[in-house]
């Protein structure tokens, strides 16, 4: 049994000429007080004014429909719902919602009688709760109890459900509705009454899970409600932590918002901006699907429905997408051909002949790098070269590093890959691109930072026996473990133990 607590109290879905905000708190000093509206999983300052008397008035015409609160000193405050109406209430603490008359406002009167018995009920199955879970499992008083629990749930359901049908067109309704879950219907059986899916609960809720959210409705944003439903949704908790199915579930929630609507813009800016920040190795994917279908085309008169983002911002995140859907895992990335240590032979990882590739980014200068770099040539001489996995690394060799370069792949024995833009190339294709591109290697290698978007080292990829991506962002220690899995040799001793910091290091990347 699930209780929605909204401490709100609330305001009308018709329209007034005056939309006052009165509010009387008995027993306030005279002090300055602040209006807060909702939006999203935020609260932000919306209007102030100054209490006497224990009385305080905003415009609320300068206000969005949603649910508010009224500020106090001390950071009290209680809530309320305004929806174009005059709202007139009066409270007293310390417990506001309790102490509360609503003298003007229909909404307000409906919430407030709703928050009153859901308060009633939820005392109620507190005390039965506590008792049952003294009693015994199996025993009369147990079942007795689960059943007043059963009896209270049911209520509580019929009162929501009697709200909604009674006030239909009042933005409580929505609330309410929006606060209740979605009744699952009986699971399917076969004629033996074995049952036709297992899954058949969790995939029911799945796919109905916004069925008492109105969509359509952008005041659902400004109240506490909608921004909790939206995260539980695009969470482990409800789907499976990998991007192509994440995708289809994001293509399905989003393609039901209107793309002029501030739903669509808080939605899709919500789900894009979770992946893009995600940990989660190859959650970047969702980031990158999400902008080409959404962020990146443009209307036959080259316009762009993302008319929240200013051109330069969207150029850069149109850039981004761009750059990383050849760095997703899943794909071949693009090949890079570069010069090794001698500065005259050329080496290219989609000439390797190997079941596993690791390409790895690195700087001679960079301190983490100084510490993962070593640890890499070590895994390679013991481990990897004699299991058929070759290290591509590709260093920064430009200028004063060159030398840096080379010094540092000789001290630490790195017998593994070495390439990089030298500075004697570097140089040579300044003056003349062509001179090497086509016929020894491409623009996306001589430019291959841009190419592979390495603003930070080290950075490692993965890549299977086809040079697609299986793994990135990872740590010395995660690279050993996982490829001992992968060949089958999970129970070989380990060179390298967890490194925290490392392994943090590497996942920011």
């Amino acid at each position: 049994m699930k209780f929605i607590l909204l401490s709100f109290s609330l305001a009308v879905s018709f329209l007034s000429l005056s939309q006052k905000l009165k509010f009387k708190v008995n027993g306030e000093k005279d002090t300055t007080v602040f209006l807060v509206k909702y939006y999203g999983k935020g609260m932000y300052y919306a209007d102030t004014a100054k209490m006497k008397g224990g009385v305080v008035e905003f415009d609320g015409k300068k206000q969005k429909p949603g649910v508010m609160a009224l500020l106090l000193s001390g950071q009290r405050y209680f809530d309320f719902l305004y929806n174009n109406e005059e709202v007139n209430l009066v409270t007293q603490g310390p417990d506001f919602v309790q102490n509360m008359k609503v003298v003007k406002s229909f909404e307000n009167d409906v919430f407030l009688k709703y928050i009153t018995f859901m308060n009633e009920q939820r005392i109620k199955a507190k005390e039965i709760s506590d008792l049952k879970e003294k009693a015994v499992k199996g025993e009369p008083e147990y079942k007795s109890l689960s059943a007043e629990l059963e009896k209270i749930s049911k209520q509580v359901v019929a009162y929501q459900k009697e709200l909604i049908q009674t006030y239909p067109s009042t933005f409580v309704s929505k609330v309410v509705k929006m606060s209740m879950d979605v009744e699952i219907p009986e699971v399917p059986r076969n004629l033996d009454g074995s049952l036709v899916d297992s899954n058949f609960a969790y995939k029911y809720y799945r796919d109905h899970y916004f069925d008492n959210v109105d969509l359509n409705d952008d005041r659902l944003l400004n109240t506490p409600v909608f921004h909790n439903k939206l995260e539980f949704f695009f969470s482990e908790k409800m789907l499976i932590p990998n991007p192509d199915s994440i995708t289809k579930y994001a293509y399905r929630f989003v393609d039901r918002l209107n793309p002029k609507s501030e739903m669509f813009k808080y939605c899709l800016t919500h789900i894009t901006s979770t992946y893009e920040k995600s940990n989660i190795m190859g959650m970047d994917k969702v980031f990158v699907r999400m902008g080409e279908k959404y962020y990146c085309p443009k209307n036959l008169d080259g316009s762009s429905n993302i008319t929240w983002m200013d051109k330069e911002k969207l150029d850069d995140l149109c850039k981004k997408v761009k750059t990383n859907r050849n760095l997703v895992v899943g794909v071949v990335p693009p090949n890079i051909t570069l010069v090794d240590s001698t500065d005259e032979k050329w080496h290219d990882f989609y000439s390797l002949k190997k079941e596993f590739v690791v390409l790895y980014f690195w700087d001679p200068e960079c301190g983490h790098c100084k510490k993962t770099t070593p640890k890499l040539g070590e895994l390679y001489a013991k481990k990897l070269k004699n299991r058929n996995v070759e290290v591509f690394a590709i260093g920064k060799a430009i200028g004063e590093d060159f030398g840096k370069w080379k010094k540092f792949i000789k001290e630490n024995n790195l017998t593994f890959t070495n390439v990089a833009v030298t500075e004697k190339l570097y140089n040579a294709a300044l003056k003349d691109p062509l001179k090497f591109v086509p016929k020894y290697t491409s623009l996306e290698s001589l430019n291959y930072q841009e190419t592979y978007d390495i603003y930070s080292t080290p950075r490692i990829f993965v890549l299977d026996k086809d040079k697609k991506i299986i793994a990135k962002s990872l740590s010395i220690s995660q690279l050993e473990d996982m490829l001992d899995h992968l060949q089958d040799k999970k129970d070989a001793p380990k060179l390298f133990p967890p490194d925290p910091e490392e392994d943090e290091h590497a996942k920011s990347h």
